[in-house]
C-alpha cells in the first residue's frame, strides 16, 4: 500500500475521488452511511483514506482506525479491538449486557463467548451513541486481512449506520474483500491514474529522471501510483547509467515485490516456469509457449495463475496476458538467473526465424563474448532503427558491444550506438558511449560513426559549426572504403556532414561533401542526392531536375514506415511546396515521438509542419507546434535546434504586427548563432526581419536585410532561403528607388528557372516581374493569380492581390483595384496579418471607400497594434476564443482588450466594430 509519507499535499489525478469522498463525509456527518473503496494493489486506496481522515479530523469528526494485518488475521476480534479501544470509556454508557459482551469479545473481561447478534448490536449501538456527540468515521484499511469475527460484526454494523452521524469507510483489493460481506454496500472503484496524471506525478517526484527510464516506468506502472513512486528507486539501484539499456522487465524493490511475490511463490513449480517463459517471451503467444515447454510445463499449468487472477487467457487470440506489468516483474524477480537463461535459450531456438526476437533472447542467454551473437544483435539493431525506436537500437548495440570478443569490434558497436543516441537526443547516453569508445579503441576517430556522433554532440554542446565540419570532413576523407555507396557508416557520415553544411549556411562548407559524393561508384544513394539537391545544398541550381525523383517518392510516402526516409523526403518537399502531401507521414512521426519520448526526428517533423502551416495560413497550429518544439529542446536536449522554433515564432509575430516580439526573438537567434557560425539561423532571423520591416513600411531596412541573405541580382549559392525573400527584395528595391537592382533580381529569377519548382514560387516570380514591368504589369499580376493551387497559400496570394490592387489604383482602374484590395483585406483579416490589413484598408480608402467620421478615425489612431488586430478580427465575426487562438492569447485577455477598445472607438456594442474601423462597402 502507499504509505502516508508518500502522499503529496494534493493527490495527483484524484480530483474525482476526493470530491466523491468529500460528499460522503458531508452525508455521514448528517445521516450516517458506509462506503467501500476497491482497486488493485498499490493504486492509492490508503492515500485516499488518509486524505479523507485528514479532512474529517479538520472538521471535528472523531476518527477510529483499523488496519488489517496478516499476523492478526487468525486472532479473533483483533480488528474490533483496534477499532473500539479508543472508546473503552464509553462502554459504560451501554446497558450491562451490551457492555459485558464488548468487554469479553475484546479481551477486557473473561466469560463465555458472547452471542454474535448481541455483540453486533452492541458495536452498532456504541458507534451510533458516540456519533450523537460529534460525527464519527471508522476507517478500515486492508479488509482482506481483517479477522473473520471482526469482519462479520463490522459487516453487520455497516448496514445499520443510516440515521446516525457515524460513517464507515473501508478499502480492499478488487476481488478480495476477505470475510467482510460487501454485497449491496456502496462502492467507489479506484482506477489507475490516467496518462497525464501518471506523467505529472512522476515529474513532480522525480524531475531528473532519464527520458528512457521515465518512458519505461510509465509503461510498466500503467498508472499505478505505488509503482510510479517505487520503480525509479528500484531502477536506480540496478541501472548503471546511459551506456546500459534500461531493463525490459524492471526490477522490483521490497515494497513492490510484496504486492505480488507471495502469490507467485505459492504457485506450483510448473506454473512458475510457464509464467517465467511468458514474461520473457512478452507477446503471450500460447503456441510459442507450448513449443518452448521442453518438458518443464504444459499449457494446462496456467490454471492456478488464472484462478488467482494473475493472468488472463484469451481463447480467440490464443494469448495469455499478465493482469498488470508488475505481476510480470514479480515473476521474473522470483526466478533465478539460471532459470532465466534457460528460458531465453529455449525461446531463441523456437524463434529461430524471427531475427529481432531471436537476437535479443540469445543476447540475454549468453554470458561470454560471442561474435556470432554480437553480429546477430547488431543486425537486429539496424532493422529496428528503420522504425525509429532509438532506445531499442541502443540497447541491442550495447549488448552486442558487451559480447564482442575484440576491442575494435566493441568500439565500433559502441560508436554506432553513440550515433543513434545523438540522433535520438539522448545526450547523456551519447557522452557515456563516446567515452566507452575511447576506452575500447586506441583510434576511435577511425570510426565514421564515432565522428558523426561526436559532430552532433559538438553542435548540441554549443560548439562551433566549423569544428564539427572539420572533424567530419577529415574522417570522411581518410575513410578507406570511400567509394562504396552501400557502406552504411560512410552514408551516415555524409548525411551528417550535409546537416552540418546546411546549418553552417556557407557555400564553401559544401566542397568536401560534393567531392565525397562524386567518388561514390557506381552512383550515390538516391535519397542522399534528392535530399541535398532539393533542400540542403543548392536547390536553386539542382532542384528542378530532381522533381521526378520527388514525385516518385511522394507517390508511395503513405506506405513508408522508416522515419529516416520520411524525414528526408519531407525535407526535399519544402522548397517545392509539396509538404501538404507529407502531412500524414509527418504527423505519424510526431505522434510516435510523443509516445516514445524525445527524438531528433520528432523535432524535425515539427519543424516541417511549421513550415507548411505558415505558407498555408494555419498560423494557430504553427504557433502551438513551435511552442511544443521549443519546450522539447529546452527540456530534453536538442537546444541547438531551438533556433528553428524561435524562427517560426518570429515569423508569426512579424506577420501579425507584433514586431517588437519578432525583433526580440531575432536578437536571441543572432546572439546565439553568430558566435557559433550557424549561418542558417542568421538567414532565418533576417527573413523574419524582412517581413517585420515590410509590415512597418520600412522598405530601406527590408531591402538591407533581404540583400544580406542574397545580394540583389543573384540567388546566393547554397542559400535556399534566397527563394523565399526574392519577391520581398524586389518590392523593397522598387519602393526605395532601386529599379535597376529590382530589374536585375527579376531577371536572375527568370533565368534560374526556379518557377518550375513550385506554383507558389512561380506566382511570386510573376508578381515580382509585374512590379518592375511597365505596360505588361496587369497581365503579369493576373497570370500570377491564375497559377495552380494559389488557394493553398493565402498569405502569399493576398500579398500579390494587394500589390496588384495598388498598381491598378495608381493606374486609375479603381473598380478593378477595389476587387483585388477587398479580397486581400478579407484574407489578411482572417489570417490576423494586421500590418497588411492596415495597408489594404488604406488603399481601399484611397480608391474611394466611404470615409469614416473624424471621431472614428481618431479612435482607430488611438488603438495599439494589438488592439487593432483584435478589433479587426472581432469585426470579421470571430469569437473571443477564435481570436485568442489566432493571436496566442486567452479569451479573457481578448475580452479585456475589447472593453478598452469600445470607448476609444465611441461604440458600445460589438456589432458596431466593423463600421467603426472601416467598412468594405464603398
Amino acid at each position: 500500500m502507499i504509505q502516508p509519507g508518500d502522499r503529496p499535499d494534493i493527490l495527483v489525478g484524484r480530483l474525482r475521488e476526493i470530491d466523491f469522498l468529500r460528499r460522503f463525509l458531508q452525508q455521514t456527518g448528517m445521516n450516517g452511511g458506509t462506503l467501500l473503496l476497491s482497486g488493485e494493489a498499490g493504486v492509492g486506496k490508503t492515500a485516499l483514506l488518509e486524505a479523507t481522515a485528514d479532512a474529517a479530523r479538520a472538521s471535528g469528526t472523531t476518527i477510529l482506525r483499523v488496519t488489517g494485518a496478516e499476523f492478526e488475521a487468525e486472532v479473533s476480534f483483533a480488528g474490533l479491538n483496534q477499532a473500539l479501544f479508543p472508546l473503552i470509556d464509553d462502554f459504560a454508557t451501554l446497558g450491562d449486557e451490551h457492555a459485558g459482551a464488548l468487554r469479553v469479545a475484546l479481551g477486557f473481561a473473561t466469560g463465555p463467548a458472547p452471542d454474535r447478534l448481541l455483540l453486533s448490536n452492541a458495536v452498532t449501538l456504541l458507534l451510533r451513541r458516540v456519533a450523537a456527540r460529534a460525527p464519527l468515521l471508522l476507517i478500515v484499511d486492508d479488509l482482506p486481512w481483517l479477522d473473520r469475527a471482526s469482519a462479520a460484526v463490522l459487516s453487520f454494523a455497516a448496514r445499520r449506520l443510516i440515521g446516525s452521524r457515524a460513517g464507515l469507510l473501508a478499502a480492499f483489493r478488487t476481488g478480495s474483500a476477505g470475510s467482510f460481506d460487501i454485497s449491496g454496500l456502496p462502492e467507489l472503484p479506484v482506477r489507475a491514474l490516467d496518462e497525464e496524471a501518471a506523467a505529472q506525478l512522476l515529474t513532480e517526484r522525480f524531475p531528473g529522471l532519464a527520458p528512457q527510464v521515465r518512458a519505461r516506468v510509465l509503461s510498466t506502472a500503467q498508472g499505478n501510483p505505488l509503482a510510479l513512486l517505487e520503480l525509479p528507486h528500484a531502477v536506480r539501484e540496478t541501472w548503471r547509467g546511459p551506456t546500459e539499456p534500461v531493463p525490459r522487465i524492471l526490477p522490483l524493490n521490497q515494497r513492490l515485490q510484496g504486492l505480488f511475490a507471495a502469490r507467485v511463490a505459492a504457485l506450483p513449480a510448473a506454473t512458475r516456469a510457464l509464467l517465467l517463459t511468458a514474461a520473457l517471451e512478452s507477446t503471450g503467444d500460447l503456441r510459442v509457449l507450448q513449443a518452448a515447454g521442453d518438458g518443464r510445463y504444459r499449457l494446462d499449468d496456467l490454471a492456478p495463475a488464472e484462478q488467482d487472477q494473475l493472468v488472463r487467457v484469451t481463447a480467440a487470440s490464443h494469448t495469455v496476458t499478465f493482469r498488470h506489468p508488475l505481476i510480470r516483474s514479480a515473476v521474473v524477480s522470483e526466478s533465478t538467473s539460471a532459470e532465466r537463461r534457460q528460458a531465453h535459450r529455449t525461446l531463441a531456438e523456437v524463434l529461430r526465424d524471427d531475427l529481432e526476437r531471436r537476437a535479443w533472447h540469445l543476447g540475454e542467454a549468453t554470458v561470454e563474448p560471442d561474435e556470432e551473437v554480437a553480429a546477430l544483435l547488431q543486425a537486429a539493431a539496424r532493422r529496428v532503427r528503420g522504425r525509429g525506436d532509438y532506445q531499442a537500437v541502443i540497447s541491442l548495440l550495447c549488448r552486442a558491444a558487451d559480447l564482442s570478443p575484440t576491442a575494435e569490434a566493441r568500439g565500433n558497436r559502441l560508436a554506432e550506438a553513440a550515433y543513434i543516441g545523438a540522433e535520438g537526443l539522448a545526450a547523456a547516453s551519447t557522452t557515456e558511449l563516446l567515452r566507452g569508445v575511447r576506452q575500447s579503441d586506441d583510434q576511435p576517430s577511425a570510426s565514421l560513426h564515432y565522428a558523426s556522433a561526436a559532430a552532433l554532440q559538438l553542435l548540441e554542446a554549443d560548439g562551433h559549426v566549423d569544428t564539427a565540419h572539420r572533424l567530419l570532413a577529415e574522417a570522411i576523407e581518410s575513410w578507406p572504403n570511400h567509394t562504396d555507396p552501400d557502406d552504411e557508416q560512410l552514408v551516415t557520415a555524409l548525411f551528417t556532414l550535409a546537416l552540418v553544411c546546411l546549418v553552417g549556411g556557407r557555400a564553401e562548407l559544401w566542397t568536401v561533401f560534393h567531392r565525397a559524393v562524386a567518388r561514390l561508384r557506381p552512383e550515390p544513394p538516391e535519397l542522399l542526392v534528392m535530399t541535398t539537391g532539393l533542400y540542403a545544398a543548392d536547390p536553386v541550381r539542382t532542384g528542378v531536375a530532381l522533381l521526378p525523383m520527388l514525385d516518385a517518392r511522394l507517390a508511395t510516402i503513405h506506405e513508408e514506415r522508416d522515419p529516416g526516409v520520411v524525414q528526408n523526403v519531407a525535407a526535399s518537399a519544402i522548397y517545392a511546396d509539396r509538404l501538404a502531401e507529407m502531412r500524414e507521414a509527418l504527423w505519424r512521426t510526431i505522434q510516435q515521438g510523443r509516445a516514445d519520448g524525445p527524438g531528433r526526428r520528432r523535432l524535425v517533423a515539427l519543424m516541417d509542419v511549421c513550415f507548411d502551416d505558415f505558407v498555408r495560413g494555419e498560423w494557430a497550429e504553427a504557433g502551438e507546434l513551435a511552442t511544443e518544439g521549443l519546450a522539447l529542446c529546452e527540456e530534453f536536449g536538442g537546444r541547438f535546434f531551438s533556433f528553428y522554433f524561435r524562427y517560426h515564432q518570429a515569423l508569426l509575430a512579424a506577420v501579425q504586427g507584433r514586431c517588437e516580439t519578432s525583433r526580440a526573438l531575432v536578437e536571441q537567434m543572432l546572439g546565439w548563432a553568430v558566435p557559433r557560425g550557424v549561418g542558417m539561423a542568421q538567414t532565418f532571423a533576417r527573413h523574419a526581419l524582412v517581413l517585420a520591416h515590410l509590415g512597418e513600411d520600412d522598405y530601406e531596412s527590408a531591402y538591407q536585410r533581404a540583400t544580406e541573405i542574397s545580394p540583389a541580382g543573384t540567388l546566393a549559392s547554397h542559400v535556399p532561403h534566397s527563394l523565399w525573400v526574392a519577391l520581398e527584395l524586389v518590392e523593397a528595391a522598387v519602393r526605395t528607388d532601386r529599379r535597376a537592382e529590382a530589374e536585375g533580381h527579376v531577371r536572375t529569377l527568370r533565368e534560374s528557372g526556379t518557377a518550375a519548382l513550385s506554383p507558389r514560387l512561380a506566382m511570386r516570380e510573376a508578381a515580382a516581374a509585374a512590379l518592375v514591368a511597365d505596360d505588361g504589369a496587369p497581365d503579369l499580376f493576373a497570370r500570377a493569380l491564375t497559377m495552380p493551387r494559389t488557394g493553398e497559400w493565402p498569405f502569399d496570394t493576398a500579398r500579390v492581390r494587394l500589390l496588384y490592387g495598388e498598381r491598378l489604383r495608381r493606374s486609375r482602374a479603381v473598380s478593378e483595384a477595389k476587387v483585388q484590395l477587398k479580397q486581400a483585406l478579407d484574407a489578411f483579416e482572417k489570417l490576423g496579418a494586421t500590418p497588411w490589413a492596415v495597408r489594404a484598408e488604406r488603399e481601399l480608402r484611397a480608391a474611394g471607400q466611404a470615409a469614416r467620421t473624424a471621431a472614428s478615425a481618431q479612435g482607430v489612431a488611438s488603438l495599439t497594434p494589438q488592439e487593432v488586430s483584435i478589433a479587426r478580427l472581432a469585426a470579421s465575426g470571430l469569437t473571443n476564443k477564435e481570436i485568442g487562438e489566432r493571436l496566442f492569447i486567452s479569451p479573457r485577455t481578448v475580452s479585456s482588450h475589447l472593453y478598452q477598445i469600445f470607448p476609444k472607438l465611441g461604440i458600445t456594442k460589438r456589432a458596431a466594430l466593423r463600421d467603426a474601423i472601416g467598412s468594405d462597402d464603398a
